[in-house]
């Protein structure tokens, strides 16, 4: 208050509270409820500062708690699992477009050789589809992972790929290895912040000392993560939002369980009125020392006696047991909105959905998953242009104007392994629908059902070829038509002929 409205309100306290009202609502109608400090923000205290700033002080706390909770928690690979099902599931099939059937047949029988694991692998260990999975599951809960284009003298090809976990960023790397860059959290920038170069320790075999870090460009490298704000320069795990949440349903799961453990022991304890041990003859059954209760624990069918005058006090707080399901079920759906996803994609319980709202859950769902499959579809597009880049290097494939019409040759879908239908009868009603009415074409049918439309359609031809041969009618099968309607055009032309 100024001393204007201390004068005020000494003269006229009418006035002065007025001035006071007035002000206040003009404060009101200036100010957001969510931005004050009033009894209800009180200790709501934060600042604005650059992600990095704020990341890097957590991140390596946050990921070590997320990777605990990977090895200890359901509930968090339950959210993890629905991903890997539903982004990666069984894999991504290759359809080359060059525009050559010949050409396309070789890039794509090259690729399934060199997904192999001896092929694809540095180590040998995993496939190109493991590999991407395990990158999913990395991003998820590490916030991201490292990809490292090797040259190798081994294998089908001279191209194969490194991973490296985030730990391995050498965060202590100050000095960058051109003049004029910056060297943030491992990672070497230049005066726009486009990565330039990777720091990466190395660590020998006993994992005790660190060596000296090896830079390596990031042309290289592909950074699988997530980039929520322009400054984020690393990653911070998928997990933080519902990590504590997660946390807390796990120890509520474990202080029920070993409630209801001790509630399931039957134990019998005898008292004693009489001491057995004491000045002068004794008048009990027997004489011996007192019992020490320090550190026991009530085990099923055990048999104690308690001291004399000892009685058992027994805390049984009502409601774990039966409040259980439902604060499970509870935090579950909280942290499914956490991710983005529903219940049921985590829980895998659908005793209260219907084919409506399942149907609808997921269509919610996939474009949560729609974003990681775009990053994982973009790493995978780096990937292939290598691997054909290499493969021409080789001589493995032959084509002259290879540098000149690069991009032409580089040209590719990816086609992911389809899931099952929930509804097969309704699925396929309304594709045939959209299908009849132009809403999809037989390419995006196929596709969605993770086949390569061409090879489909040569597989009907196959199929009604060689069933015709033995005086079979496939057509009433496959295409609810009777042998006369499916043929008829056939049978005009050799009539025309004849």
């Amino acid at each position: 208050m100024s001393w204007l409205d201390s004068l005020i309100s000494f003269i006229s306290p009418e006035w002065g509270a007025k001035r006071e009202a007035w002000r206040k609502s003009l404060y009101e109608m200036r100010s957001y409820d969510a931005g004050d400090y009033s009894r209800g923000n009180a200790n709501w205290r934060v600042i604005n500062q650059s992600a990095e700033y704020t990341d890097k002080y957590s991140r390596d706390n946050v990921r070590a708690r997320a990777r605990d909770l990977e090895r200890n928690s359901d509930m968090m690979n339950s959210v993890i699992g629905a991903y890997k099902r539903n982004v990666i599931g069984g894999g991504y099939i290759l359809q080359a477009k060059t525009g050559s059937d010949e050409l396309n047949d070789s890039i794509e029988t090259a690729w399934k050789k060199w997904c192999k694991k001896q092929n694809c692998d540095v180590t040998g260990t995993q496939s190109f589809t493991q590999m991407m999975r395990m990158c999913m599951k990395r991003k998820k809960i590490d916030g991201g992972i490292l990809i490292v284009k090797r040259y190798t003298g081994d294998g089908f090809l001279p191209f194969k790929l490194q991973t490296f976990e985030v730990d391995e960023l050498d965060s202590s790397q100050t000095v960058p290895k051109n003049a004029g860059n910056k060297v943030v959290g491992g990672i070497e920038l230049n005066e726009f912040n486009k990565p330039v170069g990777y720091w990466i320790r190395q660590y020998p075999v006993d994992n005790l000392a660190i060596m000296t870090p090896v830079y390596i460009e990031a042309k290289d490298v592909i950074f699988l993560y997530t980039k929520h704000r322009p400054s984020q320069v690393r990653e911070m795990s998928d997990m933080s939002p519902t990590i504590t949440r997660i946390r807390d349903a796990n120890e509520f799961m474990v202080a029920v369980s070993v409630k209801e453990r001790i509630a399931a022991c039957l134990s019998v304890f005898i008292k004693k009125t009489i001491p057995t041990t004491g000045i002068g003859r004794g008048i009990g059954v027997g004489q011996g020392a007192l019992h020490d209760y320090q550190g026991k624990s009530i085990t099923p069918g055990m048999i104690k006696e308690l001291n004399a005058g000892d009685e058992i006090q027994v805390v049984n707080p009502a409601g774990q047991a039966t409040d259980a399901a439902s604060y499970i079920k509870l935090q579950q759906r909280l942290v499914g909105a956490g991710q983005g996803i529903s219940y049921e994609a985590t829980s895998r319980d659908m005793s209260e959905s219907n084919y409506s709202s399942t149907r609808q859950g997921i269509i919610e769902d996939e474009m949560t998953y729609a974003e990681e499959k775009e990053m994982l579809t973009e790493v995978m597009d780096e990937i292939f242009e290598t691997f054909v880049i290499s493969l021409w290097l080789s001589g493995n494939i032959q084509i002259k104007d290879f540098w000149k019409n690069k991009d032409k040759y580089l040209d590719h879908a990816w086609i992911i392994a389809p899931k099952k239908w929930i509804d097969p009868q309704k699925e396929a009603n309304a594709n045939r629908i959209a299908l009849n009415t132009g809403q999809k074409t037989f390419k995006q049918i196929a596709a969605e059902q993770g086949k390569d439309w061409k090879e489909q359609i040569e597989e009907i031809a196959d199929v009604l070829d060689y069933a015709r041969e033995f005086g079979i009618d496939m057509g009433s099968v496959i295409f609810d038509k009777t042998k006369e309607e499916l043929y008829e055009n056939e049978e005009d032309d050799s009539t025309a002929k004849r």
